[in-house]
Order: structure tokens, then C-alpha cells, then sequence
């Protein structure tokens, strides 16, 4: 068999959008058999370090690699290596703060000893670089299953199976073939041992599918590569027009930034919560124009945390409390705004106006929960208000603000409830 490190990418990179359906329907369906994970890193790369550290949206291959297993439901998360340098430990300490128990072995025997033995282990090979939706469907395989890409050129750096195939550096084994396998390894590479192994014992080749296939992370413009996928691929739905036409290159920017920061993503949102209440603060104190800055700053944190959550393989749902508070939030904002302009000589106008608003956007919301209407980038959102409010704040026409954000929630309004009756016809 050949080996080569060389770097080669696939012609194309696995996509990021469908990582937290995958988890949520791992969770769901659940699998016959214990699943574990089986990861190797103990090559090293020209310089003398470790391809597992190769660094991977903002962290480190061996993470990354970690948490498309956690992703799939394995467990445990078992890391083979001949020694566990600071950088490699540190690593593993992070998995662990993430909830990510990683177990660091040094040999083929203790290895196997810690998988169930009537179980499955989905294994990685040194430097790979998965798709966590093609390891779901590999952890999905009846039986034994390796993962293949063409034996051509574009593939020369994975190891060749046969004059037809190359091993894409992911398999599907029984933890019994493991641990035969530790007991007769003397010196042998026990990946590539295991490989041989389940290729006499039948192991059926599953080809990688073109847009999946995984990629070798082992030089700096290849990770570079992965890591600008990640970020286009980390992209949701644009539901409103500011996300679709202004934020996009903020968001993108600001993604690059903290993809390797110690940041959380919900430390984001509740720095997006704490904002916005500040605003509705300032707009009861006559502070307006400080008010819509702390609101046109707050605007990408909300996508931008759900952005890193989903590079870091973590993705939390929109219907978590910390997403619900911010549409309350700003309308305590937009209350403040007109309660100050009610009690300076704008009347009860703007009180009102303003309530309406609020109600005819909930009333919307309503209206919209758990259905897909079509189009809906015009509609009112909080983030499409703020955007609107600015002109407004430019000209000082405060209370004429309310009046026009009344409107458009009643207008969004009764767009949805078309939409709905449309649906249901």
C-alpha cells in the first residue's frame, strides 16, 4: 500500500449547513449498536510536528475531527498517539470544556480495551478531514465499510486499496476486528493493518460521494482552503434584507476573526440581549442616537453565534430562550423610544403607535411559527426595523418613526396571514 502527505485537497469540500440535522437526527433515530470513534494521530508532518495539530477553523485538525464524531453520536472519542505534547493536551482539554470526552491512548491493546466489544468504531485516519453527514451515513452501514475515492491523480497522497480504489481515510469496523487486530500487530501501523484486515474480511467499499469527500489537512494552503469553506459554508438562510444585502461582509469578516478566539457563541447573544436593553435604557434617557448604535452593533451578533456554532460543529437551535428574548427585547427598546418622545411633546401618539407596532409583529410572529410562507426577506423583522429606523434617526423624526414601524408590522401582517391562507389552500 502508498502513503503520501502531500497535502492534496478534494476537487470539493464538505458542506457545513446539514451538521445540526445530522445530530439531531442521530439523537433521534439512534443506532442498533454501540458506536465509538477511533482517531489516529501519530504521523508527523516535514517540520516534526503532529498532522493532528495542523491548524483547522481556528483550532486544530484533532478537534475538529473530534467533534464530527461527537456530532455522529460516537463515543468514546478514543485518540491514538505515541505521545501527548502540550499543544496536543491542551487541545483535549478544550474538547472537554466544549462536553467532548476525548481519551488519549499510546497503544493498539489499550485502544480496543476501551470500546465495547459488541460494538461498532468508526475510524479516522491520521490528517483526515471529514464530513460529519458522510460519517452519519458510513455509521449507518449494516456491516464493515470502507470509505473510497478514485485511485487517479487528484487522489495519489490517500492509500491505495487496489489498482480501482484508495482508502479516503475513513472506515466502519467491528470492535471485535479491533481487538483481533491489536492482539497480532507487533510493530505494524495499526490503522492501516486494520485496513488490510477489512478488506480480506469483506469490508464493503462505500465510494465517497464527489461532494463530500474528505481532504488530507496537511499544508498551511490547504487548511487556509478549509477553513474559507467553512465560513462560506457556515452561512444559514438570509430571512430579512439587512442579512441578505448589509451584514454579509461583516458577518464573514467577524466569523474569520473569532473562528479561533475563545469566544462562545452564546456569550454573543447574551452581549447581543445586553445591548439592545441597554438601548431601550438610553432611549428613556434622551440618548437616541447612542441607542440605535448600541442596536446597529448589536444586529450580526445573533447569525454570527449561530455562524460559529455550526463551524465549531456545536450548532444550538433558534428556539433557544437567548434567540426569544431578543424580539421582546426590542420592543422594550421601541417602547422606550416612544415612551421618552410621549413625555417631550410627542403625545400619546407615538405610545401608541409604537404598541401597535409590537402587537402586529407578534401577531405575525404567531402566525408564521413552524411554517415555511415562501418569500419573506421584506417582511418586519427586529433586525430589518433597526436598519429602517436609520434614516429616520438621521432626520430626528422620532415619533414619525413609530408611525412608519406601525405600518410596516401591519403590513407584514397581513402579508403572512395571505401567505397562511394561500398555504392551506
Amino acid at each position: 500500500m502508498e502513503r503520501g502527505w502531500d497535502g492534496v485537497m478534494a476537487p470539493c469540500l464538505p458542506p457545513l449547513l446539514d451538521y445540526g440535522s445530522v445530530q439531531e437526527e442521530w439523537q433521534e433515530e439512534g443506532v442498533g449498536m454501540a458506536l465509538g470513534a477511533l482517531i489516529a494521530a501519530h504521523d508527523e508532518d516535514d517540520q516534526g510536528g503532529l498532522h493532528a495539530l495542523a491548524p483547522l477553523a481556528g483550532r486544530t485538525l484533532v478537534e475538529y475531527q473530534a467533534r464530527c464524531a461527537a456530532a455522529v453520536g460516537a463515543a468514546p472519542i478514543v485518540v491514538i498517539v505515541e505521545r501527548v505534547p502540550p499543544t496536543l493536551q491542551a487541545a483535549f482539554e478544550r474538547l472537554r470544556a466544549e462536553g467532548i470526552a476525548v481519551v488519549p491512548v499510546t497503544d493498539a491493546m489499550e485502544a480496543a480495551a476501551r470500546f465495547d466489544p459488541e460494538g461498532a468504531v468508526l475510524q479516522m485516519a491520521d490528517g483526515i478531514a471529514p464530513a460529519a453527514p458522510l460519517l452519519a451515513e458510513l455509521a449507518e452501514e449494516p456491516s464493515s465499510a470502507i470509505l473510497t475515492v478514485p485511485d487517479d491523480e487528484r487522489h495519489h497522497a490517500f492509500e491505495r486499496i487496489d489498482n480501482d480504489h484508495r482508502w479516503a481515510g475513513l472506515a466502519l469496523i467491528s470492535s471485535k476486528l479491533l481487538s483481533d487486530t491489536a492482539r497480532m500487530l507487533g510493530d505494524w501501523d495499526l490503522h492501516s493493518t486494520l485496513l488490510r484486515r477489512a478488506v480480506q474480511e469483506g469490508a464493503r467499499l462505500v465510494p465517497a460521494p464527489e461532494g463530500l469527500r474528505p481532504f488530507l489537512a496537511a499544508s498551511d494552503s490547504s487548511s487556509a482552503a478549509f477553513d474559507r469553506h467553512l465560513v462560506d459554508s457556515s452561512r444559514h438562510r438570509r430571512r430579512d434584507w439587512p442579512s441578505r444585502y448589509l451584514l454579509p461582509p461583516v458577518e464573514d469578516f467577524l466569523t474569520r476573526q473569532l473562528m479561533g478566539a475563545p469566544v462562545r457563541p452564546t456569550a454573543l447573544l447574551w452581549a447581543a440581549l445586553a445591548m439592545v436593553l441597554g438601548a431601550a435604557l438610553l432611549f428613556t434617557r434622551g440618548e437616541p442616537l447612542w441607542a440605535m448604535g448600541l442596536l446597529v452593533a448589536a444586529s450580526p451578533l445573533d447569525r454570527l453565534a449561530e455562524r460559529l456554532a455550526t463551524v465549531r460543529l456545536r450548532p444550538f437551535s433558534r428556539h433557544s430562550l437567548l434567540f426569544r428574548l431578543l424580539a421582546p427585547a426590542h420592543g422594550i427598546a421601541l417602547l422606550g423610544l416612544a415612551w421618552f418622545e410621549t413625555r417631550h411633546g410627542g403625545g400619546w401618539g407615538a405610545l401608541a403607535a409604537a404598541a401597535a407596532a409590537i402587537a402586529f409583529g407578534e401577531a405575525a410572529r404567531v402566525e408564521r411559527r413552524g411554517r415555511e410562507l415562501g418569500p419573506d426577506l421584506w417582511l418586519l423583522t427586529p433586525r430589518s426595523a433597526v436598519f429602517l429606523s436609520l434614516p429616520f434617526a438621521a432626520a430626528g423624526a422620532w415619533s414619525l418613526l413609530t408611525v412608519a414601524l406601525a405600518v410596516y408590522a401591519a403590513a407584514s401582517f397581513f402579508i403572512v396571514q395571505q401567505m397562511v391562507l394561500s398555504d392551506r389552500d
